[in-house]
C-alpha cells in the first residue's frame, strides 16, 4: 500500500443527524460508547497498512480535529506516515466545497505533493471493517483505471444508493445515483440483489486527476463522484466492481451509512445483542480511538428493591457510575452518571450525561454533557417530548440536544 494515498471526506455537515451535529460534524459523532464514527474508517486504513491519510473537514471541524490530533498521533513522520488534516483553504476558487469531487480537486496540490500511484476516496461517516489492500488487488488484476466497492443489496433498496451495472467479467458498465424506476440491474455476485456503490472508490491517480479537472470545467456538474464521475467516465476507461468482502465474520454482511437518526441509533444497538452483529472485541481487526483518562466503570448499591446498580446486554465506558440505577440494552460512553431508583432502557447516553434520580429512557439519545432532571420521563410519550422541545425521528427514537 506504499504506492497508495487515501483522501478521506470528512467535511459533511449530517443534517439528518440534526440536532447530534448542531455543534461538531458528522464523522465526530460519538459512537459505540468510547469511539467516533471516524475511528473505523481509519481503523481500516491502519489495519489495511495504507498509512497515508488527507482528511479533508469542512462543517463544524474543531472537535473531529481535536480527536485525531489527540488520539491519532502515533504515525511515523520518518517512516513517511501520516495523518494530515486539511480544512478548506479555497486554494482554486473562492467557494467551499460544492461535493465531493470538488473537495478533492480543490486539494489537487496535496494529491501532486504525494505522487501516489493509486489514490483511495473514503467516507468518514460509514461503520463496517474492509481490508483496502485486497481492493487494491482486485484493481491491479483487473488492470482497472477506477475501481469501485459494491455491496449487494435488496433489489427494493436500489432508490436509496449509487447502483452499478456490472458483467460477467466485474467491469462495470453502467451506474445510476438512486434509481427511481425499479428496473436496475441485478448484481453478477447475488442475482437477488443489486451491487450497491459503498462511496469508495480507487483510482490510478492521473486518471483522478483529469476526472477532477474536466468535472470543475463542467458547468452542469454537481460536482460528485457517483452522480458525475463514474456516469461520464465508465465508457472511457476501465471501471472494475470490488464485491465487499467483509471482515465481520458474520453471516451477513455489515456495512452501515448512519446518515439519519434511526440508522446511528440502530447501529448503536446492533453492538449490545449477546452475540453483536458488529464485533468491536476482534483482536484481529482493531478499532483504534482516542482514549480519554478516566477510571473504571463503577456500580453502587445492591440492595432489594429497585435501588441497585446494575447494567445488563449493555455497553459501560470507563468514568461511568451506576449508582443505584438500572440499565438495559444501552449504550453508555466515558464519564456518565446515572443516580438512584432510575431506568434507562435502549438508550444512548453520550459523553458526561448525568441523569437525575427517578428517571425513565427509553429509545432516547442524550447528546453530549445534558443533564437530565430527577423524575424526568422520556420515551414514552412522543407528544409529550416533542412538546418538550426534543427531537423525535421517524422511527420514534427521542434525542435530548445539548
Amino acid at each position: 500500500m506504499e504506492d497508495t494515498l487515501a483522501i478521506l471526506l470528512a467535511g459533511g455537515a449530517g443534517e439528518r443527524l440534526y440536532p447530534l451535529t448542531r455543534n461538531t460534524a458528522k464523522p465526530a459523532v460519538p459512537f459505540g460508547g468510547v469511539y467516533r464514527i471516524i475511528d473505523f474508517t481509519l481503523s481500516n486504513c491502519i489495519n489495511s497498512n495504507l498509512r497515508r491519510i488527507l482528511v479533508l473537514t469542512q462543517y463544524k471541524a474543531l472537535d473531529l480535529s481535536r480527536h485525531l490530533r489527540d488520539g491519532w498521533n502515533f504515525l511515523s513522520a520518518e517512516l513517511g506516515e501520516y495523518i494530515e488534516v486539511i480544512p478548506p483553504m479555497k486554494r482554486i476558487h473562492e467557494g467551499w466545497y460544492l461535493g465531493t469531487a470538488d473537495a478533492v480537486y480543490q486539494n489537487i496540490a496535496s494529491i501532486l505533493a504525494e505522487t501516489p500511484a493509486n489514490t483511495l476516496i473514503l467516507a468518514g461517516d460509514h461503520i463496517y471493517k474492509m481490508d483496502y489492500s485486497e481492493m487494491l488487488d482486485c484493481h491491479r488484476a483487473k488492470r482497472a483505471d477506477i475501481t469501485v466497492a459494491t455491496l449487494p443489496v435488496p433489489a427494493d433498496q436500489a432508490h436509496h444508493f449509487g447502483v452499478a451495472a456490472i458483467d460477467s467479467s466485474g467491469r462495470i458498465d453502467g451506474f445510476e445515483e438512486k434509481p427511481q424506476h425499479g428496473g436496475a440491474p441485478r448484481s453478477p455476485f447475488d442475482f437477488d440483489c443489486v451491487s450497491a456503490s459503498m462511496g469508495i472508490y480507487l483510482f490510478q491517480t492521473g486518471v483522478l486527476l483529469q476526472a477532477l479537472l474536466e468535472d470543475a470545467d463542467d458547468p452542469d456538474s454537481t460536482h460528485d463522484f457517483g452522480r458525475d464521475i463514474l456516469p461520464k467516465w465508465i465508457p472511457r476507461t476501465r471501471v472494475a466492481a470490488y464485491d465487499f468482502r467483509d471482515l465481520n465474520d458474520k453471516s451477513v454482511r455489515y456495512w452501515r451509512d448512519i446518515g439519519t437518526l434511526d440508522a446511528y441509533f440502530e447501529a448503536n444497538m446492533d453492538l449490545v445483542s449477546v452475540t453483536p452483529e458488529f464485533d468491536l472485541y476482534d483482536r484481529k481487526w482493531p478499532i483504534r480511538t482516542r482514549m480519554v483518562q478516566q477510571p473504571p466503570a463503577k456500580f453502587v448499591f445492591a440492595q432489594e428493591g429497585r435501588r441497585m446498580g446494575v447494567a445488563v446486554d449493555s455497553i459501560i465506558s470507563q468514568g461511568c457510575i451506576v449508582s443505584g440505577g438500572r440499565v438495559m440494552r444501552s449504550v453508555l460512553a466515558p464519564g456518565v452518571r446515572v443516580h438512584s431508583y432510575c431506568e434507562i432502557e435502549n438508550s444512548i447516553l453520550m459523553p458526561n450525561v448525568e441523569v437525575g434520580r427517578y428517571s425513565r429512557l427509553r429509545r432516547v439519545i442524550v447528546d453530549t454533557g445534558v443533564r437530565i432532571p430527577e423524575s424526568s420521563v422520556i420515551g414514552f410519550d412522543p407528544e409529550a417530548d416533542r412538546a418538550r422541545g426534543y427531537t423525535v425521528s421517524d422511527g420514534g427514537v427521542v434525542v435530548v440536544a445539548a
